[in-house]
């Protein structure tokens, strides 16, 4: 394993710092939250408003964010966190970076967390949003714009697992997805070869599960969904993987059906980084590039959705 510069003096900076499962869900919230002003803020955009979404028996709330007058297409972004950590103040630099890049706005939902809203509360989130934007998208910006689904980590499985459940109600344009959570398998190679020592471990993981659902339940496809019978009907994917990852192996594997599905695939993987590098964004290279790559690929999908709309109007 071959570190890159900036995340081998990184892990020495944060030697001694507990792992995220060795305290309680609020110190782990608590600790990624006090992150913040180390990774930076996120460019200034055009409109960046708070609101709430209605969901199945409540309504929660989201953070819009628009670059201009006329964005390209709307993603909905679903942030990291073992489904147990993140708010919109977490991933807020996130979401500006990717809507400037992208053209498109960008819609942060702020859905329910484990341990105090287990699964499928997060999930079941995420579909209401989505099937609220396939409704009401044209009131909330004005237009109807392309749909991509978008996440990292535990947001990744989020957006998969939501577009899978909404195949045929829901059109996307693409789903993003960076190291996504797509197995409950943790006897994988990347489990054993980076499970120790790196800032995402396999003891967190399996913190994360046992406080997400019960664990007669991690086998099943709303979980990991690359034990689903059938991954058809999905839009283009974007796959973007850390090297030094425990869920490496899982993406990889989820990238693979998807192909033999016959969903149009691009694969990404950053070499030399870890688990949540996405958020480096404002001091990594190599974050920097995965972030432009995303926002490229979701711009190009939205551009090519719109198009035969607008052939239809001509």
């Amino acid at each position: 394993m071959t570190l890159h510069p900036f995340i081998a003096a990184m892990l020495e900076q944060l030697k001694g710092r507990p792992a995220l499962s060795a305290g309680t869900p609020q110190q782990a919230r608590a600790m990624v939250a006090a992150s913040r002003p180390v990774l930076g803020e996120g460019p200034e955009l055009a409109n960046v408003r708070d609101l709430t979404v209605p969901t199945r028996g409540c309504a929660i709330k989201a953070r819009l964010f628009r670059p201009g007058p006329s964005p390209a297409g709307l993603i909905v972004y679903l942030h990291g966190g073992g489904w147990m950590i993140g708010t919109l103040d977490d991933y807020d630099a996130l979401a500006r970076t990717l809507a400037a890049k992208s053209g498109c706005a960008v819609l942060l939902p702020d859905y329910r967390l484990a341990p105090e809203h287990p699964f499928p509360a997060g999930l079941e989130d995420v579909e209401d949003v989505l099937v609220h934007l396939a409704k009401a998208g044209e009131a909330l910006l004005g237009a109807t714009l392309p749909l991509v689904i978008a996440g990292d980590s535990a947001g990744g499985n989020l957006a998969t697992v939501a577009a899978l459940n909404l195949r045929g109600q829901v059109t996307l344009a693409a789903q993003i997805l960076i190291y996504p959570v797509t197995d409950s398998d943790f006897e994988r190679r990347s489990y054993v070869e980076y499970g120790t020592g790196l800032p995402l471990t396999r003891q967190d993981m399996v913190w994360f599960f046992r406080h997400y659902a019960s664990e007669s339940e991690w086998g099943s496809p709303q979980i990991a969904p690359l034990r689903a019978d059938e991954l058809g009907g999905l839009p283009p994917t974007l796959i973007a993987l850390a090297e030094c990852d425990v869920l490496a192996d899982e993406g990889r594997a989820y990238a693979d059906a998807l192909e033999r599905a016959g969903t149009r695939v691009t694969r990404r993987q950053a070499a030399g980084v870890t688990h949540g590098f996405i958020r480096l964004h404002n001091l990594l290279d190599v974050a920097r590039e995965e972030m432009k790559a995303a926002a490229e690929f979701a711009q190009a999908a939205c551009r090519d959705a719109a198009a035969p709309a607008q052939r239809t109007s001509a």
